[in-house]
């Protein structure tokens, strides 16, 4: 019988107010809760700062839990233009702490993301509330954002590859180079 390994795995789920984060660990097919919470920006400081809050924050995360793997989720907005941008931003500051850590990271539409939580990709947030409470087995519920994000890390953790994996299935990487 060989032993089981266990990996942990950070989710992230960007947002220029609030980052939430989410950390969980895997053993063979069980999941354990091990943190999750929120890197807040303050509204009144300007985008460099409200920037350097989320890539500090999530370093400083990275560091205390020492995550082996990371997903966050693709954040799609078509209302505001201005909005997506600044959102990209915000998710950008965020991925580039977890590469500078050198940690691999996926990306998961929420979609994705609520389909392997939920069951279905149209799931409301008070549903995807409810799922990360019951599959983690906390207390009560987390907020919207920790939840978010910690259904990202689930998701993962429940096989998935990220967005790339579909683009990739059957075939390798070489160079650089889907071939």
């Amino acid at each position: 019988m060989t032993p089981t390994t266990s990996i942990r795995i950070l989710g992230i789920d960007p947002g220029l107010r609030s980052t939430g984060f989410g950390v969980i660990d895997k053993t063979g097919g069980a999941l354990g809760y091990v943190a999750s919470g929120c890197v807040k920006t303050d509204d009144k400081a300007g985008l460099p700062q409200r920037i350097a809050t989320i890539l500090d924050g999530i370093a400083e995360i990275v560091a205390a839990y020492q995550p082996q793997q990371a997903a966050v989720e693709i954040v799609f907005v078509n209302v505001n233009p201005q909005s997506t941008l600044l959102l990209g931003q915000a998710r950008g500051a965020a991925i580039a702490a977890l590469v500078t850590a050198r940690l691999p990271v996926a990306e998961y539409t929420a979609l994705q993301v609520k389909q392997a939580v939920v069951g279905h990709g149209k799931a409301a947030k008070e549903q995807v509330q409810a799922m990360v409470a019951r599959l983690l087995k906390l207390p009560g519920e987390p907020s919207a954002d920790a939840a978010d994000a910690l259904a990202c890390a689930i998701a993962h953790a429940h096989g998935g590859q990220g967005l790339g994996a579909l683009a990739t299935l059957g075939r390798r990487v070489r160079g650089g180079r889907i071939v």
